[in-house]
């Protein structure tokens, strides 16, 4: 079942009028739904006598049920990290009548942060201008920087202390969805039947998409051959010289599959020269056959293969870049590589 998109943005943004809504005096008219139990476990609703099932409801919004699913189950799992911390804390005689907040600044943190050097490496690496680093900035990228640095401390710690006190968590983690996604010839690294295939879908200017393919190199050098890694180009409309960048990558691809990923990680190395001079200067220094790499620019070649990525893309639900799918499963964003590993290792040990 389809409806348009115009239609989801009416009924999905008048969910946020909620709260106004309701402060109104006026009675806003609602539709005649009847809310009853379900005749069975895979009905979602009845018109006309026309029975809808869960599976069809879903169709198209799994990856927002997931997100949905997962933020709530986040939500408890850290309530229950909380509370064991919590427990913890008060075990330890050393606790006295310290505060929680005064007990983990004394024996576990102990005044750790940021250094004036983590701070300057932060704005160098997201590529922070130079007149935005006043003090104030400053200050935000050290006190970000310093509570990332305590909950990593507070993470070793908990997990030493769960070693000697486990913890059952009854919580149900939520399954990601899976779907099937079409390889087909896009370029690739690793053995071509490996037992687990990561498929990317991503874009050349998107600095998150930069941030995945750091990811994807760390995933090659742990797991080696025994991943196979797709890349499958996405390029975002507002990002104005990423189709052009990922049209050059595929003809750099046709004159030899490793020119591609060559182009692939300097176009993702420095993504303020993806013009199409800087993108004749890459294939020169690549080795390329320039006046070959410039006709196939020139003529569009690879375009239809861009299109056709994109409505791939579309079927599957994406809405951001990068996008990733392992085996089918859906992780959404450059999550760090203990995500992706856990879903590896255990499609390994099928």
């Amino acid at each position: 079942m389809y409806f348009s998109k115009k239609i989801a943005l009416i009924l999905f943004s008048s969910m946020t009028l909620g709260t106004f809504v309701s402060c109104t005096k006026k009675v806003e008219s609602r539709p005649n739904f009847i809310f009853k139990p379900a005749p069975n476990n895979s009905d979602a609703f009845k018109f006309n006598n026309e029975v809808v099932s869960n599976a069809e409801l879903s169709k198209g919004i799994e990856s927002d049920i997931y997100d949905a699913e997962y933020k709530v189950y986040e939500t408890k799992l850290n309530k229950v990290k909380g509370m064991i911390i919590e427990k913890l804390i008060n075990m330890d005689t050393r606790k006295g009548s310290l505060s929680a907040d005064e007990y983990l600044e004394k024996y576990i943190t102990k005044g750790k942060g940021a250094s004036d050097k983590e701070v300057e490496e932060f704005a160098k690496e997201r590529n922070i201008p130079t007149d935005h680093m006043d003090q104030q900035m400053k200050e935000r990228i050290k006190t970000f920087l310093g509570m990332e640095i305590k909950r990593k401390i507070m993470d070793e710690w908990m997990s030493e202390q769960t070693n000697k006190y486990p913890v059952e968590i009854y919580l149900t983690r939520p399954v990601r969805p899976v779907f099937e996604v079409n390889v087909g010839d896009s370029p690739f690294v690793g053995k071509a039947d490996a037992k687990v295939t990561i498929v990317e879908f991503s874009d050349f200017q998107c600095p998150y998409c930069s941030k995945g393919r750091e990811v994807m190199d760390e995933l090659k050098k742990k797991y080696g051959d025994k991943i196979k890694i797709v890349f499958k180009n996405f390029p975002l409309p507002f990002h104005n010289q990423a189709r052009d960048a990922a049209h050059a990558a595929l003809c750099a691809a046709e004159q030899e599959a490793k020119a591609f990923w060559k182009m692939h990680d300097s176009m993702f190395s420095d993504q303020s020269k993806l013009d199409k001079e800087s993108l004749n200067t890459l294939a020169k220094k690549h080795g390329l056959k320039i006046d070959i790499f410039k006709a196939c620019v020139d003529g569009a070649k690879h375009m239809s293969k861009i299109d056709a990525d994109l409505e791939e893309g579309k079927k599957v639900g994406i809405k951001s870049t990068p996008t990733f799918f392992v085996n089918g499963q859906l992780v959404n964003g450059a999550h760090p590589v203990e995500v992706f590993s856990e879903i590896i290792d255990e499609q390994m040990n099928k």
